[in-house]
């Protein structure tokens, strides 16, 4: 008589609904963010102030805004299995992805060009901070694509690039800004915390993802801090924004 040998499955299990719950969640709570953050400096503006935005600014404003909302667009169409759609929806966003770096870069050079920098700090100094955002923005966004077939490192990346954006509206709250970095990036990483929570909790394992992408945001933090004050940056400020 012969006897089957069971074979261990190597399917990748399909995302449960806790699962779902939690990537839309967050991005709500992204979108929440930055819809505060910027509120009296974008969104409201009209109401505090009749100064207009430059068009760069608008532009800046609007790409960031679209990240955003594609970001709770996208675990949404997961958790509702429209698959197709959520593709041709990210091809989209790998395009705007690009804009986004290009425009963020030209953004905070403009900032900086115009003195434009919180508390009186020299603005080429503040100008590693933004630039820095841009610098760990694309390769968490391009190793997300790149593993785009890998859905689980897929989603943790992707949510881990837009933790790398929330520095900019987080240091908008009140008081936040007059606290410094160690506020504003502080108060951001804990997205990076409300992750490494719930696979923790959800697994009992911390996925890669979360471990080597919420290093590179965490560790590029006092990295930009340390070197925005030095000879080099201040030299290659300067060459920048003349």
């Amino acid at each position: 008589m012969s006897h089957a040998v069971a074979r261990p499955s190597l399917a990748v299990p399909r995302p449960t609904t806790r699962d779902r719950m939690f990537y839309t969640g967050i991005a709500i709570a992204m979108l929440v963010t930055v819809l505060f953050g910027f509120s009296r400096t974008y969104y409201l503006r009209g109401y505090f102030t009749p100064a207009p935005l430059l068009p760069l600014l608008h532009i800046h404003g609007a790409l960031f805004t679209a990240w955003v909302l594609l970001f709770v667009v996208q675990p949404a169409l997961i958790a509702v299995r429209r698959v197709q759609v959520h593709r041709r929806l990210g091809i989209a966003g790998a395009i705007l992805a690009v804009a986004m770096v290009m425009v963020g870069i030209a953004t905070a050079i403009n900032a900086a060009r115009r003195g434009a920098a919180p508390g009186g700090i020299d603005p080429r100094i503040f100008l590693a901070i933004p630039l820095g955002d841009m610098l760990v923005f694309a390769p968490l966004v391009a190793a997300g694509m790149w593993l785009r077939r890998n859905k689980e490192a897929h989603k943790r990346l992707m949510l881990l690039s837009s933790v790398a954006l929330m520095p900019a509206p987080v240091a908008r709250f009140p008081y936040v800004m007059q606290a410094g970095p160690p506020a504003f990036f502080g108060i951001a990483d804990l997205f990076i915390v409300a992750g490494i929570v719930y696979d923790y909790a959800s697994r009992g394992k911390v996925h890669p993802a979360y471990v080597w992408g919420g290093l590179a945001i965490i560790l590029s933090q006092p990295l930009r801090l340390m070197i925005a004050g030095t000879d080099v940056w201040l030299r290659f400020a300067n060459f920048v924004i003349k």
